[in-house]
């Protein structure tokens, strides 16, 4: 499993890359502990992390969150503790969650999936 971590590799941006081109929103954000590509949570709309996972076999993210570090394993769909990874460790701290701001629409609870 450790070979999957790449701790050298920085985050793909500061929000969902999919969800970005889409002028789409999330509810929070996932980075990919393989490549660095950072897609949003199984709660938001896209789902685009788990996407990630399924379109490239990357199985271990971390959260992109603010003062989180955790681990999710895919595959054994299990948490984990695992290697801090290159700087930045998250989102930046004024970008809020949902977000980003100014794309979350007032009815974004009823939107997402829970």
């Amino acid at each position: 499993m450790s070979s999957d971590i790449d701790t050298n590799v920085a985050p793909s941006g500061s929000g969902c890359h999919e969800c970005d081109e889409q002028a789409g929103f999330w509810v929070h954000l996932r980075r990919c502990a393989s490549c660095g590509h950072i897609g949003c949570c199984d709660t938001s709309p896209g789902q685009h992390a788990t996407a990630h996972f399924r379109e490239t076999g990357h199985r271990l993210v971390q959260s992109f969150e603010p003062g989180e570090d955790w681990y999710w394993d895919y595959a054994d769909e299990a948490m984990f503790d695992g290697p801090e990874l290159a700087p930045p460790t998250s989102h930046p701290a004024d970008q809020p969650s949902p977000g980003p701001r100014g794309r979350v629409p007032l009815n974004w609870r009823e939107l997402i999936h829970t």
